[in-house]
């Protein structure tokens, strides 16, 4: 399935406008806030109060201006989306999470970040990273925030009744890729009944997918979601379900039960999971666990950005406060609270994040996260990525839930993608 890169983009354009305008209509165009304020949105958790504070009564360099942070709780995309369509009440600056393709198509609301000077700032930064934010038509979008890299977490304790080595360096020389991982997780359910090494069936889909250097789409229009990449990523999770190694957790409450019971001794996650998972479920196990690099290799999964509307009011001091608020000392600040992992590989070398994790048995964490973002090969995400995504994803869980053929399974997540990508206009 093909379509030009210019019909690509204007699909996208028209389904996301039609999809905002359909909430709200058009107003005159302007910003949020007094002309001595920046206002920005963002969801709960994503920026650390601490800074935020700071700039809320100056922005550095910018005394005669302030920020006004607004947090939105619930329905945060269709709430951009929608002052975007309306283009009235706009914020200055949006938060957006590590769907920014999907903003691609509104493009032409926001601010070119080369033209307001970010050009100089790219060697900061991740270069997989950096180019996310970046549209084909090479206009930067979005300017990275944090990142999502991957790691596999475990239980020393159980690896230890198992009689497996608990160093780091061990467990990675162990389980380099995936078959490896699935031996290991054999050899764990042995010594330990019922021992999980992911909570579900699209857990292992999810992080094999994320280390994969192609998803969904090419740059240029051309889908590719149905290639040997995502068959492998499908058919490697399938196959985790059949040796009886996932936890079969299929929702928020039973991902954290199977922490606090002890039943998921591994898990191939992301950063963020390490409050998320153990720390906030199982913390009594605090000391048992720790990180090593994944099996098959650095991946990433979620991270954001942040990008100044064409109705920002002081662009310059908006773009001075984004990329002071995203520099490496304040990103490494972030990384404290709220747990944000740093795009700046200056950030890495920082004390507060080169500290010792006691619930990680005093392990220095970071390292193993640093060398992950590193080496993460980057992949190009494309505006109709939940698209494709989400019927996969629907039909893994029909396998593991309920037992439905995976051949089958994987022709109806086909067929579903191509009247999706076919109503959306894409091809």
């Amino acid at each position: 399935m093909t379509l030009s890169r210019r019909k690509f983009l204007a699909v996208g354009t028209s389904a996301a406008a039609a999809a905002a305008a359909g909430l709200t209509g058009c107003g005159s165009r302007s910003s949020l806030g007094g002309s001595n304020e920046l206002s920005m949105w963002t969801w709960v958790g994503s920026v650390n109060d601490d800074l935020i504070s700071q700039a809320e009564k100056a922005i550095p360099g910018y005394d005669g201006m302030k920020l006004a942070m607004t947090r939105i709780g619930t329905n945060y995309k269709t709430k951009v989306l929608t002052a975007l369509a309306g283009k009235s009440l706009v914020p200055d600056i949006v938060a957006i999470n590590d769907d920014v393709a999907t903003y691609f198509p509104n493009a032409d609301q926001f601010h070119d970040l080369f033209e307001l000077g970010a050009k100089d700032l790219e060697k900061d930064f991740l270069p997989w990273k950096w180019k996310l934010g970046i549209t084909p038509e090479n206009k930067m979008m979005a300017y990275p925030m944090d990142t999502g890299p991957t790691a596999l977490f475990y239980r020393t304790d159980i690896f230890t009744k198992a009689g497996v080595d608990i160093d780091p360096a061990a467990v990675a020389g162990l389980a380099p890729d995936w078959d490896a991982y699935i031996e290991l997780g054999k050899k764990l359910k042995q010594a330990v009944p019922g021992s999980a090494i992911t909570d579900n069936i699209q857990g292992v889909y999810d992080y094999r997918m994320a280390q994969q250097p192609k998803r969904y789409m090419t740059a240029d229009g051309q889908y590719i979601g149905d290639q040997e990449h995502v068959r492998q990523s499908f058919d490697l999770a399938v196959r985790v379900v059949k040796e009886g190694l996932s936890a079969n957790a299929q929702n928020s409450s039973d991902k954290n039960a199977v922490v606090t019971n002890g039943k998921l001794v591994a898990y191939n996650a992301a950063v963020w999971w390490a409050q998320l998972g153990p720390k906030n479920a199982a913390p009594k196990t605090k000391g048992l666990w720790r990180v090593t690099a994944a099996p098959g290799g650095a991946g990433n999964r979620g991270g954001s950005f942040l990008g100044i509307t064409k109705y920002c009011k002081n662009p310059e001091a908006a773009f001075a406060f984004i990329s002071w608020l995203e520099s490496a000392k304040n990103q490494a600040q972030a990384f404290l609270d709220p747990v944000l992992f740093p795009s700046t590989p200056a950030a890495y070398t920082d004390p507060t994040l080169t500290a010792p994790d006691p619930f990680f048995g005093g392990q220095r964490i970071v390292d193993v996260f640093a060398e992950s973002a590193k080496k993460y090969p980057g992949a190009y995400f494309s505006p109709y990525d939940s698209i494709i995504g989400t019927p996969i994803g629907k039909e893994l869980v029909n396998i593991e839930a309920s037992g439905k053929d995976p051949d089958l399974a994987w022709s109806d997540a086909q067929r579903q993608i191509e009247r999706e990508l076919t109503r959306a206009g894409a091809i």
